[in-house]
């Protein structure tokens, strides 16, 4: 018997998709126990150099006539975007009957319950291990090999672009913006970088593995993100200084409140094992009873990351394993309930440009204590009166409202000359 696929986007991942089924064709025949061959193609432009002749398959300049052909058994969605064509085609091939394939975060944060009801009413699989983590098989890991946990946290680092600009950072002592260039160089980074350096990509990967982790709806919304755009040369050194590596990272933990979700740059103990995660390597740790600490490591991104995740979800549904998407009944998936980051009890990095004047120490010290904030380490190199000078300081666990609150007295003062820097100290 032969799966018949239609493959609806060809940049860099579906080119390397195609590639890779011609190349592995005998290994995935042998594992999947059935032939898998591409049949139809769609794309913008037909005319475009993709290193192979897209004449060898049935062109359709429209991907819904694709989503819905009578020659197509398996929909493998490339193309992107939370709405629009991708999600048009994800609808359209589901309710043809057709198993979906698709490495859209975007869309799968967004719509992936109402999909993945309309896959379960069709008796058809709807599959998105690549829209995580691509060279990672951590969604897979959640819903198969760790099935029998009951999973406490999910944390990790999960955008490579963010990983490589403070690794780099760390290591060669660069501003920001001089390393985000050369991500763009490099195509690490898009040319407009905001998606992963905001940390929103890495919150709709998160809100995924949330839902599969806790068994409810993925809740993009509700993750609380930021990301590394206002990360500095000067915090990375002071990093260094107390022990801590900067790093994006997403965690969904279980609280008494709810799940909470929360994407940031923190500082991480130097021998915790995401600080340890350099370049473009992603990371996804998972803690749960009884297995403990379970760490994932692998590229996350690019044509072969995502195309093995790809394949991966092909030979599942054409050896007859293709699981349910969130890994349980659409039907039983829940709201989860939510507890926002306010609540959440840690330790912070605070980093204040104060000028250097008789009485600024006391000053802060006061709103501390005014506040029931307790300092751990206190950093002040050198003294420049009247210049600002960066202050250090940790804290304690305290509350974080609490210590937001404190952040906007300190950046209140007159002799404050600009924002202070707050992070989260992510011991996990």
């Amino acid at each position: 018997m032969t799966i018949r696929l239609g493959v609806i986007g060809l940049g860099v991942v579906g080119a390397e998709t195609l590639q890779t089924l011609k190349n592995h064709s005998n290994v995935i025949e042998e594992r999947s126990g059935q032939k898998v061959e591409i049949i139809e193609v769609s794309a913008r432009d037909k005319s475009r150099d993709r290193g192979f002749d897209v004449q060898k398959y049935l062109w359709r300049d429209d991907p819904i006539e694709l989503a819905t052909s009578q020659n197509i058994d398996v929909v493998v969605e490339l193309v992107g975007g939370e709405d629009g064509v991708a999600l048009e085609v994800a609808e359209a091939a589901l309710k043809a009957g057709k198993h979906l394939v698709t490495a859209n975060k975007a869309m799968i944060a967004r719509h992936g319950a109402r999909l993945a009801a309309i896959a379960e009413s069709m008796n058809v699989t709807l599959a998105f291990e690549a829209a995580v983590a691509g060279g990672i098989p951590a969604l897979k890991a959640l819903k198969e090999g760790l099935a029998g946990n009951r999973i406490n946290r999910v944390s990790g680092i999960l955008n490579g672009t963010c990983n490589y600009i403070v690794t780099e950072m760390s290591e060669t002592g660069r501003s920001f913006d001089d390393v985000l260039k050369e991500a763009q160089a490099k195509g690490y980074a898009e040319a407009d970088p905001a998606f992963d350096i905001d940390g929103v990509d890495a919150a709709q990967k998160l809100s995924i593995l949330a839902a599969i982790a806790f068994g409810g709806t993925p809740n993009f919304d509700s993750v609380d993100t930021s990301g590394v755009r206002y990360v500095t040369d000067l915090d990375i050194k002071f990093a260094k200084e107390l022990g801590y590596q900067i790093r994006l990272i997403g965690v969904a933990e279980r609280t008494k409140d709810g799940v909470m979700q929360r994407v940031s740059a923190c500082m991480t103990p130097k021998a915790h094992p995401l600080a340890r995660i350099d370049g473009v390597t992603n990371a996804v740790l998972i803690e749960g009873s009884p297995v403990g600490q379970s760490l994932l490591v692998g590229p996350g991104a690019g044509g072969g990351a995502t195309a093995s995740a790809v394949l991966g979800d092909i030979v599942d549904i054409a050896s007859g394993r293709g699981a349910r998407g969130f890994g349980e009944a659409a039907s039983s998936l829940k709201e989860l309930s939510v507890a926002p980051v306010s609540v959440r009890t840690g330790s912070f990095y605070i980093r204040v440009m104060v000028i250097d004047r008789p009485g600024v120490i006391a000053e802060m010290a006061a709103i501390f204590g005014k506040n029931g904030v307790s300092i751990e380490s206190f950093l002040q190199h050198g003294r420049q009166p009247d210049e600002a000078v960066p202050v250090v300081m940790t804290t304690h666990d305290t509350n974080e409202s609490t210590i937001r609150n404190v952040v906007e007295q300190l950046g209140a003062l007159a002799t404050v000359a600009e924002t202070p820097i707050l992070m989260r100290i992510e011991s996990l």
